[in-house]
């Protein structure tokens, strides 16, 4: 029996208290027995969580009661036991590492694209003007083996960080495209989105709730493997199940 509830969430949002919210944070999460990991910068929250459904729950219901952060919805998930070993609050100088502090996504986003849409574009193989639609994928290279869109883009990137060089190396290759940023969980595509605007690139989304909401919501259509998760239970398939047969043994993280 699936008992266990595993959510993911990020919001770009000042939040110049880091310090003070990582003990107020790890207070609540320990109290409701819960295991995962929670990020805190100044540029925002990202986290990911575990445990019985109505402690999972009390928790984001704690949260929603800062305004800054009643309107975070967590992607969920299930699985039969608990995938995290401990609790961990950490401080960090960004919630996702890119080292470029011109993208700022509390200041504004980059326009998002559906699930529902990307599967309508990917089934006609064209965006809703005839443009040519290609997927490019923002996550590290091992993530990428666990699966990925058919045909995506993969610069086989080791760390985020590379990311920037990436793309100002492949620029001329999108100009005449519609790219969709894609991700776990859309805060690596949010950032990565906003920077190929700012380079220039007039035609690019980002997948709204990265992979795991598209799993949610459309399948796996256009997809192969599963999605690789920084838990134990290594990757998760279309139906959001473990599948961590999907993960090469080899892969870093393990």
């Amino acid at each position: 029996m699936n008992s266990i509830l595993n959510i993911s969430t990020y919001k770009f949002v000042p939040l110049p208290d880091a310090a003070v919210l990582r003990e107020l944070l790890l207070q609540r999460a320990t109290a409701l027995h819960l295991k995962g990991t929670i990020l805190l910068a100044e540029e925002g929250i990202n986290l990911f969580l575990a445990g019985p459904q109505w402690y999972v729950r009390g928790f984001i219901a704690q949260l929603h009661g800062d305004a800054r952060f009643a309107d975070i919805a967590p992607k969920e998930s299930w699985s039969a036991t608990q995938p995290f070993k401990k609790m961990l609050v950490k401080v960090k100088r960004e919630i996702i590492r890119m080292d470029h502090p011109t993208i700022r996504p509390s200041l504004g986003r980059a326009p998002a694209v559906t699930a529902a849409t990307v599967k309508r574009w990917l089934d006609q193989g064209h965006d809703d003007i005839g443009r040519p639609v290609v997927t490019l994928d923002t996550r590290n290279d091992y993530e990428v083996d666990a699966g990925t869109f058919d045909g995506a883009i993969d610069w086989r990137l080791t760390k985020f960080t590379e990311f920037p060089q990436a793309v100002r190396s492949h620029l001329a290759e999108l100009e005449d495209k519609t790219v969709v940023s894609f991700c776990t969980g859309g805060i690596r595509c949010e950032k990565a989105a906003i920077l190929m605007h700012e380079l220039g690139l007039p035609h690019v989304y980002q997948l709204e709730g990265g992979i795991l909401k598209y799993f949610e919501e459309v399948g796996g259509a256009h997809y192969h493997g599963g999605c690789f998760v920084f838990d134990e239970r290594r990757a998760v398939d279309a139906q959001l199940k473990a599948a961590p047969e999907l993960v090469n043994p080899g892969s870093a993280g393990f």
